[in-house]
């Protein structure tokens, strides 16, 4: 795994915290077939410290966020709930995306991921820009909710417009789809 660790905030990644993100990293890898980068980014605030890990594959976006008092255990948290998203989405992933090239080639075989499974900070001020994927709203839904977010900007394949699906309160999903 390619493995990029960044501190924020005034923190300073030592060798010991880029290991220890390392080697904690190193068992996500047994799921994948493919080699995967990952970024890591390491916050320092007065009461606590926030790990933000984002890993990009070719299909979806794995990402996780956890704040804790000691920036191992954030990390140990952050690692944790990537791997419960794998296993809680891996299914889902494999029936949602397998019309899509490469699925097969994504999730490693050996992995009995079934038996496995018994187990955002401040006023929007960033600007981003992202180039929707054409994808289905059954797929929409798989990538946003493994990214843990509650909206997500893609493409639809049929109308090919630009759509938002979001999260309502009453933990329904609903589409808005943008005009021309």
């Amino acid at each position: 795994m390619k493995l990029e660790v960044r501190g924020k905030n005034g923190f300073e990644v030592t060798n010991a915290i880029e290991n220890y993100a390392d080697e904690k990293l190193s068992k996500l890898e047994r799921y994948f077939k493919e080699e995967l980068d990952a970024a890591v980014v390491c916050k320092t605030y007065n009461d606590h410290h926030r790990v933000e890990v984002t890993i990009p594959t070719t299909l979806f976006t794995m990402r996780a966020e956890v704040s804790e008092e000691d920036m191992y255990a954030a990390i140990d948290l952050a690692i944790d709930k990537l791997e419960s998203q794998i296993r809680k989405h891996k299914t889902k992933v494999n029936r949602s995306l397998r019309k899509r090239e490469g699925v097969n080639d994504l999730f490693n075989e050996d992995v009995d991921l079934d038996a496995l499974e018994r187990e955002l900070v401040g006023p929007p001020v960033r600007k981003k820009q992202i180039t929707p994927e054409e994808m289905s709203s059954e797929e929409a839904i798989t990538a946003m909710d493994m990214l843990g977010h509650d909206f997500y900007i893609y493409k639809d394949s049929e109308t090919k417009r630009i759509n938002i699906l979001y999260l309502r309160n009453d933990g329904d999903y609903a589409v808005i789809e943008a005009q021309h």
